[in-house]
């Protein structure tokens, strides 16, 4: 595997998670109500911060510990399509569990192939 390959990689889970915990991120948006006032705003803001929360932390595990971006990515994505099929919304299921179940395949794949991608020579 050639360097360019290896940080291909490397890079590509963890940048497929940020942008994943940014654009779940987006939804704590319609937290904000004309009607509400600004602290119940902001309180249900946050908490619409939760997932991407968890999701970013998750990825500070992951960093070090690939499998367990695999494992975290694959549960949190099983999560989001129980809940969405259950609320009978596949398309939101399929968009929101495809990406981290790709996501997970490539922490998985990070994991395995760990001593070749963090050798330095």
């Amino acid at each position: 595997m050639n360097k360019t390959s290896k940080r291909i990689l490397f890079w590509t889970p963890r940048i497929f998670c940020i942008l994943f915990a940014v654009f779940i991120s987006l939804f704590a948006l319609d937290a904000f109500t004309a009607d509400g006032n600004m602290w119940m705003n902001l309180i249900a803001f946050l908490i619409h911060l939760v997932p991407g929360f968890i999701l970013i932390a998750m990825l500070l595990l992951a960093w070090r510990w690939e499998w367990i971006g695999a494992a975290g990515t694959a549960l949190f994505g099983l999560w989001l399509v129980q809940v969405n099929t259950a609320r009978h919304n596949p398309v939101a299921a399929a968009i929101l569990g495809i990406p981290l179940f790709l996501t997970a395949v490539l922490f998985l794949v990070n994991w395995f192939k760990r001593a070749e991608l963090h050798n330095r020579h």
